[in-house]
């Protein structure tokens, strides 16, 4: 390595989420847009809700701590969004 931060597209990266747009937002003008930070490198991408990898509902907060690839057709978006803090379900449903 040569010491720059890894942003290299395809490869693994931890963050967190930085914004999340409602409904309405996407490029599509139907599906909510979420902004992860990259940690290490400090750059932002963007992802839809379908690129979260879970069961049950897609839905994200802002400050939770994720893992995802960055596409390397489109380096500043993010695909398969892996969420790395599990929040209590009493919290989450509030």
């Amino acid at each position: 390595m040569n010491g720059e931060p890894n942003s290299t597209p395809g490869g693994q990266q931890f963050g967190y989420i930085a914004e999340r747009m409602p409904y309405g937002s996407g490029y599509t003008g139907r599906l909510s847009t979420y902004v992860v930070h990259d940690a290490e490198s400090g750059t932002d991408h963007t992802f839809m809700y379908a690129d979260i990898v879970t069961e049950g509902f897609r839905t994200l907060h802002i400050g939770e701590r994720v893992r995802f690839l960055v596409d390397p057709d489109e380096p500043d978006r993010a695909r398969y969004i892996i969420r790395l803090d599990m929040p209590e379900v009493e919290d989450y449903y509030r």
